[in-house]
């Protein structure tokens, strides 16, 4: 199997999300060339995040100050480049908030690594609202997740 084929692309993304839940930073630098660059929407310091030590660093600090886990809610696989899409959903539980979005991945075709992540919120990061989504879109019938657990 191809180290970008579209499960093993599934595959990292998967372990991508379980290391930034556990906060393990040797497993989410395994998933990333060590130049990869994580882009994000206006809003927020710092950004884009450049290396993987950055953006293991950053997931880590985000996990142990905002109590953030993640879910995803969809992923999208290409069979014919070495690209992903997925919907997630990232609990701030400390704030009591959570944010919904989409991420844009390009894998490394030799090692299969995560070489650009492109961010797209779902929702403006709205400071009033609880859970940062798209107005009037029924997440519970579509089976999305509702909380973190």
């Amino acid at each position: 199997m191809s180290k970008t084929s579209p499960a093993a692309m599934e595959a990292t993304i998967r372990r991508y999300f379980d290391a930034c839940n556990a906060a393990d930073y040797d497993a989410l630098m395994a998933c990333f060339t060590a130049d990869a660059v994580h882009y994000f929407p206006s809003g927020l310091p710092d950004i884009p995040w450049r290396g993987a030590d950055t953006i293991a660093r950053k997931w880590i600090w985000c996990v142990e100050n905002l109590g953030s886990q993640w879910t995803i809610e969809k992923i999208l696989c290409s069979s014919t480049s070495p690209e992903a899409v997925i919907e997630w959903t990232h609990w701030k539980r400390k704030q009591g908030t959570a944010l919904r979005g989409d991420e844009w991945y390009a894998f490394e075709g030799a090692s299969g690594r995560i070489k650009e992540i492109r961010a797209y919120y779902a929702a403006p990061a709205d400071p009033s609202a609880r859970i940062c989504e798209l107005v009037d879109f029924d997440y519970r019938d579509r089976g999305y997740h509702l909380s973190s657990e």
